[in-house]
């Protein structure tokens, strides 16, 4: 790769400031990119290791895209092993299967640097594989001009983990760089923070989404259109929406919306239940996403804006305005986001479905 060819849809700026450093040839030991999932950012780090190495090793384009040990250590969450304890090696205790879902997922990645890993029950980066970050970084390739090591979801490290990763940070070897890549950069320590390179990626526009949905997921062009305005700048939360048939997923959040501002609580509550079946969290965070945007167009058509996420329901949203000018949408919002985020905190989510309508209910109660 040289320098022309380093371009990440919607992210200019960015790539603007990596070829910046990289024509510096002041390198840093750690760079943190953080900003929405499925913006670019796991494509950023692969092809700036490219770049590092282009005059060095010109040859290693394509270890370096497979992912291939020692020119890149790949770090993701994983779940624990029966048995596992701390001195355990990441994989040492995970089954067959799970090792073969996690070999299966990183060839998806692979092949697809937007693909969003998943793993069951992998909801942490586990010390161990710190540990082994360590190991691997204290051997010697002459070889390679810079070896990268990629953690994905770094927010998912325990503060044991980050703790543990500060004096690899601090003191990496001649040659190693570290990317850590999250969506949630406020749960990584500040001395995390301070030791790496911070760069924050930009949510990227509709038509961007659509091309990356396109050219990377092979969706058709008419598929894409719906989604695009509804992904929150993501494209990750894009194909989400195209996994949950998101036609059904818009009508289910007018008829729940509907129910909740007549104060028809049973029925709005069966309606959610029935779309999440029974314990979806990524069903019901979409469903929750969808209100807010309806909430949105209720502040737009009030503002006097003609371009709404929900056109073809825009009656709803008319009809509330005229009926009830006057309320506080706003506050509605940041109360409904914050119960959005209980649902990683273990909280029943009957309890936040039922929080949710009553709060949409009392829009109406004056």
């Amino acid at each position: 790769m040289n320098l022309a060819e380093f371009e990440i849809t919607g992210q200019g700026r960015q790539i603007d400031i990596l070829k910046k450093i990289y024509s510096s040839e002041r390198i840093p030991n750690a760079f943190l990119f953080y900003g929405p999932a499925g913006t670019g950012k796991h494509l950023t780090a692969i092809n700036f290791l490219k770049l590092l190495n282009s005059k060095k090793t010109p040859a290693v384009d394509h270890n370096i895209e497979k992912l291939m040990e020692p020119y890149v250590q790949f770090v993701i969450p994983l779940p624990r092993g029966k048995g596992e304890t701390n001195d355990s090696g990441p994989t040492e205790k995970l089954s067959e299967d799970t090792i073969s879902l996690i070999h299966e997922e990183i060839r998806k990645k692979i092949d697809n640097p937007y693909h969003q890993i998943r793993i069951d029950d992998g909801f942490n980066i586990k010390i161990s594989s710190i540990r082994d970050i360590k190991k691997k970084i204290s051997l010697n390739f002459d070889d390679v001009a810079y070896r990268g090591i990629i953690i994905s979801d770094a927010h998912l490290m325990s503060v044991e983990a980050q703790n543990a990763l500060l004096k690899s940070l601090e003191e990496p070897p001649s040659g190693v760089v570290f990317f850590l890549i999250t969506n949630n950069v406020s749960k990584l320590l500040p001395t995390i923070h301070s030791r790496c390179w911070n760069l924050e990626f930009q949510p990227l526009k509709p038509l961007e989404i659509e091309n990356i949905l396109i050219k990377y997921f092979n969706y058709e062009p008419d598929e894409v259109k719906k989604v695009s305005h509804f992904a929150n700048g993501s494209v990750t939360f894009a194909q989400k929406l195209l996994e949950n048939r998101f036609d059904y997923l818009l009508d289910k959040t007018i008829t729940i919306l509907r129910y909740s501002l007549g104060n028809k609580y049973n029925t709005a509550f069966s309606t959610f239940t029935e779309i999440i079946d029974g314990n979806s969290k990524e069903k019901f965070f979409i469903v929750m996403q969808l209100i807010m945007k309806w909430l949105d167009d209720v502040i737009k058509n009030k503002a006097g804006f003609e371009k709404y996420y929900f056109n073809d329901y825009k009656e709803t949203f008319v009809k509330f305005n005229n009926k009830f000018n006057n309320v506080n949408i706003q506050e509605t919002q940041s109360y409904l986001d914050w119960l959005s985020s209980l649902i990683y905190n273990n909280v029943s989510l009957n309890i936040i479905i039922m929080n949710t309508i009553f709060k949409l209910a009392s829009l109406t109660k004056g």
